[in-house]
């Protein structure tokens, strides 16, 4: 399994996924946007950051790099793709899933931990996990907060297409766990074959055991 992990100018994450892919042995090499992928690449992942310093809109500047065109090809090749924070916001903007993240409802940055519940545990992103297993990951954003129009998130709910919602410790979904006031709560969601994962919180921070917990690991195992 070979992983092109994409790095935009301002991404911050791409060796914090390297070293988490690497720990379950994937093979992840970073590539420079502007090289574009790699001809062999059998997976892709979309890191967090603040590519482009998030002028414009956060991922919206990404979304229209030449890069974004090679990923497109990878997905009708069957490629999976894995959008994290910033790689979640770069998906959105690129219409690999429908929807936007924008302003947290808090308006400031948000740093923290928070509990998310498996809503979908038949994908390869939620395999190794049970659906209601609840989740401790962290967020890292200023724009994480998920919006789409009410018949995008009748259509996410009727085909199974929410991975996560942020939830409490005992898995309630409820206004008040919700950190950035996201639509439904949802935390992330795939497209509609399967193959593109977006998710705000970072599982590769959540994925070895020497810098606290490791309930992330599941995701990236997706890759595999």
């Amino acid at each position: 399994m070979s992983v092109a992990i994409v790095r935009f100018g301002g991404s911050n994450c791409d060796r914090d996924a390297a070293r988490a892919l690497d720990s379950l042995d994937v093979d992840a090499d970073i590539v420079w946007h502007e090289d574009g992928l790699p001809e062999d690449v059998s997976g892709v992942m979309l890191p967090g950051g603040f590519s482009y310093g998030d002028y414009l809109r956060a991922g919206a500047m990404a979304a229209r790099a030449p890069v974004m065109a090679d990923v497109r090809e990878a997905i009708d090749d069957g490629v999976p793709v894995l959008g994290v924070c910033n790689g979640a916001q770069i998906g959105c903007e690129a219409g690999l899933t429908p929807g936007a993240f924008t302003v947290n409802v808090s308006a400031r940055f948000q740093c923290e931990h928070v509990y998310l519940r498996v809503e979908n545990a038949d994908t390869p992103w939620t395999a190794t996990y049970e659906e209601g297993d609840v989740l401790e990951i962290p967020i890292a954003h200023g724009e994480g907060r998920y919006v789409a129009d009410e018949e995008t998130l009748e259509t996410l709910d009727a085909e199974d297409r929410v991975l996560f919602r942020y939830c409490d410790a005992d898995g309630n979904v409820t206004a008040e766990a919700n950190p950035n006031g996201s639509a439904d709560n949802v935390a992330g969601l795939v497209s509609r074959d399967g193959q593109v994962a977006v998710m705000m919180p970072h599982p590769e921070r959540a994925s070895l055991p020497d810098i606290g917990g490791t309930d992330g690991r599941g995701v990236l195992r997706g890759f595999v």
